[in-house]
């Protein structure tokens, strides 16, 4: 699954927003819907990168995916990220 790094502020963890657009079956109406899920890091991932993420056998209470591997990495500036 593919999906975007909302948070990494806890070791070894990033929070992964998963987004998926689809057609309901009964109104036809386009619907879209958001799951977050807790994935293992080893790869360092930032905010706003976009990742692959595969199932995993559970690493702790509400890790049970692991990022595979970075497509897309997010181009932010040097300053944005600091603060005063």
């Amino acid at each position: 699954m593919e999906g975007v790094v909302t948070s990494n502020k806890m070791q070894k963890t990033v929070v992964v927003e998963i987004s998926r657009v689809f057609q309901h079956p009964l109104y036809h109406k386009v619907v879209s819907s958001s799951k977050r899920v807790s994935a293992h890091d080893e790869l360092e991932c930032q905010i706003g990168d976009t990742v692959r993420i595969v199932e995993s056998k559970p690493i702790s209470k509400t890790k049970h995916w692991r990022v595979e591997s970075i497509l897309k990495r997010n181009q932010r500036n040097q300053d944005q990220g600091v603060e005063g």
